[in-house]
């Protein structure tokens, strides 16, 4: 019985694929919460989320104004709380994500608050409870759609 090429390549996309983990590599002697890379192994499914932006977090404030969605820091954690909700309806968390792309922006007349980012970050990053890190770039823009908004994350992550 002769095997063709394509009788081969069906064969294989029906074998299980082997289990294979993620490999985190951190950033060497540094205690940044971000890492060098991240290697995915084939098989494993990735998860792109769109760039999510914060929640009214002051409902009596002005709608649209910056104090409606806060400081840096409370924007970064309204944002990382929406998308750990949407991890949560993918059967998925937090430490599932490998990559993050942040847009930051500067309140009129003020430099970008990279520390009230990062103090945000670090409570969904790096911790006891959720020790993943992922890969990371952050990029500081002019604005965002709505011109309260300080932070915008977009991530990708891979199904356990």
């Amino acid at each position: 019985m002769k095997t063709t090429l394509a009788a081969l390549a069906l064969t294989a996309l029906a074998l299980p694929a082997t289990a294979q983990e993620l490999t985190r590599h951190p950033i060497p002697d540094s205690d940044f919460p971000i890492l060098q890379a991240v290697e995915v192994p084939a098989g494993m499914t990735t998860v792109y989320l769109s760039g999510t932006v914060p929640a009214v977090i002051n409902e009596d404030a002005e709608p649209g104004s910056l104090e409606a969605f806060g400081t840096t820091e409370e924007q970064t954690v309204s944002v990382m709380t929406r998308i750990q909700a949407q991890l949560e309806a993918l059967d998925m968390e937090v430490g599932d994500i490998i990559k993050m792309q942040a847009f930051l922006v500067a309140p009129e007349g003020e430099a970008v608050d990279f520390d009230g980012f990062m103090a945000g970050y670090r409570q969904f990053f790096g911790t006891e409870e959720q020790p993943n890190l992922p890969v990371r770039s952050a990029m500081v823009v002019e604005a965002l759609v709505n011109p309260a908004w300080l932070v915008e994350l977009e991530v990708t992550a891979v199904r356990p």
